[in-house]
């Protein structure tokens, strides 16, 4: 669980990435939920963005990412989420 000044911490290195996927109509599926589970473990910090189509609310799709991921919601900011989970092996972030 992170706190605030490390929410706060992850938020700003995110300012400088872009998008690295989009979501849309389809939702969170089980070959999302693995490509995202991926790309944490290389990156450890990820953003995503929603499109327009998309059912759920940005919040709600957040946060059922983060379940099936096994990750923490930094932020949802506008369509775009960003999400934090600490490498098991490429530890690239400290915080």
């Amino acid at each position: 669980m992170l706190n605030s000044k490390e929410r706060a911490a992850l938020r700003s290195m995110a300012a400088q990435i872009q998008p690295i996927m989009q979501i849309g109509k389809g939702g969170i599926s089980e070959n999302l939920a693995k490509t995202v589970s991926d790309a944490l473990e290389a990156r450890e910090l990820i953003k995503l963005s929603m499109l327009e189509n998309c059912d759920y609310t940005v919040r709600d799709m957040a946060e059922e990412l983060a379940k099936a991921t096994h990750s923490e919601v930094v932020a949802v900011i506008g369509r775009k989420v960003i999400l934090y989970r600490e490498s098991k092996t490429k530890k690239r972030i400290e915080i």
